[in-house]
Order: structure tokens, then C-alpha cells, then sequence
């Protein structure tokens, strides 16, 4: 296995470009916990372990702006799902590395980065948690994620999961952890979020 990448080649893509129809239409990234956005609170949590920070977004660019973050568009139609985040942060992404995700993670624990760095394959790494196989949770390189969505766009393919067979990737298991995601009301009031009115 090569040398394992440098903080300054990763960089930490968010993906938030969902619609959060479950919660009634908010803005996943902005929610409040423990006082902090949760874009913010991700963007943050792996200081010195990731290097450029993008978020796949598809509303308030500016607002992501104001707080020092690059907001990238999808570039494919509405209703490709989170495949579309990815390929937005792929085509945007300057670093050889990109840490994938999704904006409304329950949790992360504090070695998620350099575990995931250290067991990756040819072409990345996809987490495992105790609920299974997390896809949006993901190392990718990304000269060979940017070859792969290609070929699985033009055959119709929108499940990352479907994606990721066609790369090298390591499958990490996290014992005893489980990322969830903030999808209903009972999710969020189990880590003290507010949902905006």
C-alpha cells in the first residue's frame, strides 16, 4: 500500500444537498446542536486530519459563504439523490482525497479519518457501523471515483452503494458505533435539536 495521504490531500466533502422531507422541508446543514450548525460542527471535527472543506449544497450558497464554506451545486437532475452530492463534490474537489459525509451524521467518533485512511484500498474506504454498511461515509480516490460515476451515471445507476462495487474499496467495520442520521422529530429531540419553525 502507498503512503497514507497527508491532511492537505483530503478534502472533507459534506453532503447536504438533501430536501429533508421527513422533517418537513428544513435546512438539515443549519440545524442548532448544542449551539452549532451541524455543517459547522462536522466541518469542524477533524481538525488536522482533512485539509479543503466543500459542502454539496443546493440552497443558500451565500450563507455557506458568510461562514468561510464552499457550497457546490448538483449538477445532475433533481431526484438523483445523494449520487448527485457525490458527483458535485468529485468535479469540485482539488485534493487526490475526498472524505464524504452526510450533513446530518447522528455522530462520528474521533478516529473515524485516520482508520478509514489506514485501512483503505487501491481506490478508498466505506465505513461500517454497527447498523451495517454506511455508503455516504466513505474515502474515495478520487481519479478513480471520478472514472466510476461516469460509468455508472451513463447506466443509470444512482445508488452510491451500487458505485462503490465498481472500485477497490476497503470495507471498515466500527465496532460498538453507530453514525444514524437525523431524519425524524424523535431523532432530533434525542440530541437536543430544535427544528426551525
Amino acid at each position: 500500500m502507498s503512503l497514507a495521504p497527508a491532511a492537505a490531500e483530503i478534502t472533507l466533502g459534506l453532503l447536504a444537498g438533501g430536501r429533508g422531507s421527513r422533517l418537513g422541508g428544513i435546512d438539515k446543514a443549519w440545524m442548532q446542536r448544542d449551539g452549532q450548525p451541524q455543517v459547522l460542527r462536522l466541518a469542524r471535527r477533524f481538525p488536522g486530519e482533512t485539509g479543503p472543506v466543500l459542502v454539496s449544497a443546493n440552497r443558500d450558497p451565500e450563507r455557506y459563504e458568510a461562514e468561510g464554506l464552499q457550497a457546490v451545486a448538483d449538477r445532475l437532475p433533481p431526484g438523483s439523490g445523494p449520487l448527485a452530492g457525490i458527483d458535485a463534490l468529485a468535479a469540485a474537489c482539488r485534493t487526490p482525497w475526498l472524505l464524504t459525509l452526510p450533513v446530518d451524521l447522528f455522530d462520528t467518533n474521533d478516529c473515524l479519518v485516520r482508520t478509514l485512511v489506514s485501512c483503505r484500498d487501491a481506490d478508498g474506504a466505506v465505513a461500517e457501523d454497527a447498523d451495517g454498511l454506511q455508503p455516504l461515509v466513505a474515502l474515495y480516490r478520487v481519479e478513480a471515483l471520478r472514472e466510476v460515476l461516469s460509468v455508472a451515471l451513463a447506466a443509470g445507476e444512482l445508488a452510491p452503494r451500487r458505485m462503490q462495487e465498481r472500485l477497490r474499496m476497503a470495507r471498515v467495520g466500527f465496532a460498538g458505533v453507530r453514525f444514524g442520521n437525523l431524519n425524524t422529530p424523535e431523532d432530533l429531540a434525542a440530541v437536543r435539536i430544535v427544528p426551525p419553525r
